[in-house]
């Protein structure tokens, strides 16, 4: 491309559109060479100035769904995590899960009493007589990010409890965190994850290598269907990959029931 092409972001900004970037997303769900190259090909033969971020992604997933279903629905992941809401449970249960495969011991949602008032910690973890209280800051809004309020609002609550039950205070977020947010957290001791931060160590590289993928990223399922199985409390295919019985629920045909159990099947393996 000669001519500098500017996109629009979520938030209304501006930045130049980045075939880099767009490869890397698509080589992060190991997406094939050749399959890259033609998704590529397509979307910058289609670019304008003013094009979002969002048709962007939309033309990528449908295209990358022709030729890679499961790859298609690791890509969807953080529309898929956005999906889980309105309220943040799902997103707290997915964490703990995570958490887990970690060698942490988890509970969700515990009342603990600070010195001063009460709180109920979204997570807490132990491991090898190490207690940490884990902060869920749940995001369903594309181009929101967490910013330093939310830090300083986790370090307060943990000032007010760690002398009773906590080492360490974790926040655990959906989108992207400010530089201010990182500062802070930094500069109080405070492990902070979200989208694509640590390096190595985000959140789409934790449930990329521990294979616990919502069930929102499906595409063999339709909204309806992913919304059934959130109202169930039904949160990862895991949990379908456990219990198949839990699709004949949907009223699937025996047919779409196994598109849908080889899907999962390539989806939750992990990295």
């Amino acid at each position: 491309m000669n001519k500098q092409i500017l996109i629009k972001k979520a938030s209304g900004e501006l930045e130049p559109f980045s075939e880099e970037k767009l490869r890397r997303s698509l080589g992060r769900v190991k997406a094939l060479p050749d399959v890259a190259d033609k998704i590529v090909s397509h979307i910058v033969g289609e670019l304008k100035d003013g094009t979002s971020t969002h048709d962007i992604y939309e033309h990528a997933f449908t295209q990358l769904g022709r030729y890679d279903r499961p790859a298609a629905g690791k890509y969807s992941l953080k529309r898929a995590i956005m999906e889980l809401g309105p309220t943040g449970h799902p997103f707290e249960k997915l964490v703990s899960e995570i958490l887990k495969t970690k060698g942490f011991s988890t509970q969700v949602g515990v009342m603990v009493q600070g010195i001063c008032v009460s709180h109920e910690v979204d997570i807490v973890a132990g491991k090898e007589n190490r207690h940490i209280m884990v902060e869920c800051k749940f995001h369903n809004q594309p181009g929101t990010k967490s910013d330093v309020k939310t830090t300083l609002y986790v370090q307060a609550r943990f000032e007010d409890v760690q002398t009773r039950k906590f080492h360490e205070a974790w926040l655990v977020t959906n989108t992207k965190l400010t530089s201010d947010a990182i500062s802070y957290a930094q500069c109080v001791g405070m492990k902070a994850i979200g989208w694509s931060y640590p390096a190595n160590e985000s959140l789409e590289i934790l449930i990329d290598q521990s294979g616990l993928h919502p069930v929102t990223c499906l595409t063999t399922l339709s909204v309806s269907n992913k919304q059934n199985l959130l109202n169930k409390n039904i949160v990862l295919c895991k949990e379908l990959s456990q219990d198949k019985s839990l699709l004949q629920t949907l009223g699937l045909g025996a047919t779409q029931v196994d598109q849908v159990g080889q899907e999962i099947k390539e989806l939750c393996k992990t990295q």
